[in-house]
């Protein structure tokens, strides 16, 4: 077994069993390295692709992504298990339903073009985990290896503003936990041009042979920042144009 592909089934182990390793052998040192990792997790757990995360910390470096095992993906209003959300970490994201087979091999389409390949624009609220001991302190490579710590998404309802519309730079969106408003912002993503780190997405899925499909969910970073949330709390985030997307961690 290569050490991409013994690093992949610890960390798929740990995904399944909810649990923080201190992976053993050859880790990751480039992020390179870290997709292939990806690529042998999403072998040894099954099931299939769901959609990606895609983001950047600012308007200029280059994104970086995950794929979202199938398995993860639930409707909103979903009642998650503390037990297997140690941290309940939750990111409020804007997100992207691909409507049709998206390949970049040559010239990157434009924004306008791009859009047309989505049937719809989603809230969700992304579950953050780490399968590592040492958490958000690890490498970075580690963690991208580590589907860039993605827990499970939780996906609301197709929203009436198409796609073409989506402006990360001035959407408005909101957190509460129960009844306290936890966070507001106004275009807080970072990444800002989404239209970027969605081209970036597709070229890079369709240099891995595994090109956005429909159906897939294609979430673009948090509004919100990283917020713990509370046990047996509902867990709503609103983002204007979007609608509600709801979750609650039960004890």
């Amino acid at each position: 077994m290569t050490a991409i592909s013994n690093l992949g089934q610890q960390l798929a182990s740990a995904f399944t069993d909810a649990r923080r390793i201190t992976p053993t052998g050859g880790l990751p040192a480039t992020a390179a390295e870290a997709y292939a990792v990806q690529d042998a997790v999403l072998a040894h757990l099954g099931g299939g692709i769901g959609g990606w995360k895609v983001g950047a910390p600012n308007a200029e470096t280059e994104p970086n992504c995950g794929p979202l095992p199938a398995s993860g993906l639930h409707a909103s209003g979903a009642v998650l298990p503390a037990a297997r959300f140690a941290a309940r970490w939750v990111e409020l994201e804007a997100a992207l339903r691909v409507g049709r087979l998206l390949e970049v091999r040559q010239d990157m389409p434009t924004p306008t073009e791009l859009a047309g390949f989505f049937d719809a624009v989603v809230p969700t609220l992304e579950c953050v985990e780490s399968r590592l001991a040492a958490g958000r302190e690890a490498p970075v490579p580690l963690r991208l290896a580590d589907l860039q710590s993605h827990g499970a998404l939780v996906v609301g309802e197709p929203a009436p503003l198409a796609p073409s519309a989506l402006d990360l730079r001035t959407l408005q969106a909101a957190l509460r936990f129960g009844d306290e408003e936890v966070a507001r912002t106004t275009g807080g993503n970072p990444a800002q041009d989404v239209w970027r780190l969605v081209g970036w997405l597709a070229r890079h899925c369709t240099e891995r042979g595994v090109p956005l499909s429909p159906a897939q969910i294609v979430t673009t970073g948090s509004c919100t920042g990283l917020l713990a949330a509370p046990l047996d709390t509902d867990v709503v985030g609103a983002i204007e144009g979007l609608g509600e997307v709801r979750l609650r961690y039960a004890a």
